[in-house]
């Protein structure tokens, strides 16, 4: 197939769009790959949709092989199942929520869990029937907050989710390898690099959960990872708990005055200047306020005592709190609640006033701090965990640093950053019990269905591996999903030249190349800079040398550059493009 540049659907832009914050995205938007419509919502130009489809193609293979199924879910659903499983309110304002003409509740797919696990119950009823992984590539929303960076955190995005259905436990346990291997040869066909990692299931639900994560600078989520092989990320961290301490003959908490010392710096400074102590950040227990909003509309304010040296990570928070939502207690909820102190706060106030006290793991029974004494100017020394307090239970809420040790036990954690572009899960029986998806076993008894889900972020894949892949100069393709073969370029308005291009483009085309032919007027440095933006992975030069009889054929990935006698061009294309 031959594509004339002249007759493309396609205007590249010399300078950044105003709003992109990340290279995939300026590089998309510049290449006349995507145009914005709206916050978090794209369009696909003829290029960037070229580029997707080949995506979906590699993603498709790959599930066809494992014996997954096609088939195709609407994005428009009733909230029934949604309520059934009662994810129409866990979501929260993440959710599309709409009503049609009759005033019926409608949503827009977020995840198909629900659909997929009525659309087995509803066709098959025996074990014979069974294990089924059904999947689609479709369109998801999501209302996100702050959509960012283009096409990788967008309200609207094509995933490529499946779902697995299986007798039993090792059957799941099956399907979720087969999906994992899956997505492995996925991702080295993109040649994209990436980490798994263990992860939390979140607002899915399941067991066993792990995450593919991009490595990329600009990447949202953090991981960690140790030299023992361990990798997680940051919300599925758990921080090693400390050995009980022994109690007795530990002094007795003192209650001082510190004046001005609402903070953790100025209560250190204080502590030191006071002869406590050598005294350090990480001897004092701060205490942070969050008020939930559950999925049944109420609300309550709970305390979270971290060690004074971290700060709390909303990430790893608002996992460890799901599917309630949080936010931090504003001046209006102090002045209601005078009990607590702004900047004096301690636990034994908190328990006093029946507000649910949760601590680190590392606030172990034993362990003696400085904190707030629930009065203005005060704080108590000594206060010790499991004797003069008792927490509700733990949390995973402070920030995982570089060097905290490894929840294996062996060696210390790394920080770094990445996008998600997989996760799979082992589901269990969430859905199908919601459902009551049965099949009748093999001795006519009813055998409750358990399931997995996968996804694979499809159209945020085009932006990640643009992401990995371009240079100061533009995008660069791997061969596998770059939009043509071949980018052919005339560099002369030489008649013969002109000519002798039209001859080995048929060629390529003959041969079975899909072909970009810059057949424009414009100037060769004009053609060059959109050749570097545009990234095929190949770009052949017809220009001055073709009097000479030679031709230029250009690697865009290394670079380099090489003549090649014009008549055999056709030839040495094609050996590149199916080497």
């Amino acid at each position: 197939m031959i594509t004339r540049l002249s007759r493309l659907f396609l205007r590249t832009l010399r300078d950044d769009p105003a709003d992109a914050e990340v290279p995939s995205h300026k590089l998309l938007v510049r290449a006349g790959y995507v145009r914005r419509i709206a916050p978090g919502v794209y369009s696909w130009l003829p290029l960037g949709l070229r580029v997707l489809r080949r995506v979906e193609d590699v993603v498709r293979a790959e599930m066809n092989a494992i014996g997954a199924q096609e088939i195709s879910l609407p994005a428009l659903l009733p909230r029934e199942p949604y309520e059934a499983t009662k994810r129409w309110t866990e979501y929260g304002d993440a959710l599309f929520r709409l009503r049609d003409r009759k005033g019926a509740d409608y949503l827009l797919g977020p995840t198909h869990e629900e659909l997929f696990a009525l659309t087995v119950k509803g066709e098959y009823n025996s074990y014979k029937d069974l294990p089924v992984t059904l999947y689609q590539i479709q369109t998801k929303y999501r209302d996100e907050e702050r959509p960012r960076a283009g096409i990788l955190r967008g309200r609207e995005f094509i995933m490529k989710d499946s779902y697995s259905f299986d007798l039993d436990e090792a059957g799941l346990k099956a399907s979720y390898a087969a999906h994992r291997e899956a997505y492995q040869r996925i991702f080295e066909r993109l040649g994209v690099k990436y980490a798994i990692v263990a992860a939390t299931s979140g607002a899915m639900g399941g067991s066993a959960s792990e995450e593919f994560l991009a490595e990329s600078e600009v990447g949202e989520d953090t991981y960690v990872r140790s030299e023992s092989g361990y990798a997680a990320n940051v919300e599925a961290v758990v921080t090693p708990a400390p050995e009980p301490l022994p109690i007795e003959g530990l002094p007795e908490a003192v209650e001082h005055d510190t004046p001005d010392t609402p903070t953790i710096a100025a209560l250190v400074e204080w502590a030191n200047g006071a002869g406590i102590g050598a005294v350090t950040a990480a001897d004092t227990l701060k205490n942070v306020m969050v008020k939930l909003r559950h999925p049944d509309g109420k609300t309550e304010i709970v305390g979270i005592g971290i060690p004074g040296d971290r700060e709390v990570d909303g990430k790893r928070l608002g996992a460890a709190l799901e599917p309630a939502e949080f936010e931090l207690l504003d001046d209006a909820d102090f002045a209601a609640n005078p009990f607590l102190v702004k900047g004096y706060i301690g636990p034994r106030g908190l328990q006093r006033n029946g507000i649910r006290y949760l601590v680190d793991p590392r606030v172990g029974t034993g362990t003696a701090w400085i904190t707030g004494a629930d009065a203005p100017g005060k704080h108590v020394v000594g206060l010790v965990a499991g004797r003069d307090f008792t927490p509700d239970g733990t949390i995973e809420a402070a920030e995982v640093r570089d060097g905290d040790p490894a929840p294996d036990g062996r060696g210390t954690l790394v920080t770094a950053r990445g996008i998600e572009i997989g996760h799979i899960f082992q589901l269990g029986y969430k859905y199908t019990d919601a459902f009551e998806v049965d099949v009748l076993g093999e001795n006519g008894k009813p055998v409750r269905l358990v399931m997995g889900s996968y996804g694979v972020g499809v159209s945020r894949m085009v932006a990640v591996i643009a992401e990995q892949q371009h240079d100061d100069k533009g995008l660069r393709w791997p061969a596998e999903v770059a939009p043509y073969d071949v980018h052919v370029v005339i560099a002369n308005k030489d008649g013969a030249a002109r000519d002798g291009a039209e001859e080995v483009v048929a060629g390529l085309d003959a041969a079975g190349l899909e072909v970009l032919f810059d057949d424009r007027t414009a100037s060769p440095g004009v053609k060059f800079k959109d050749a570097e933006l545009l990234g095929m992975p190949l770009v052949l030069v017809i220009g001055r040398g073709w009097a000479q009889g030679v031709v230029e054929l250009r690697d865009r990935f290394s670079g380099e550059a090489e003549e090649i006698p014009a008549a055999e061009a056709v030839a040495a294309v094609v050996a590149r493009v199916r080497g």
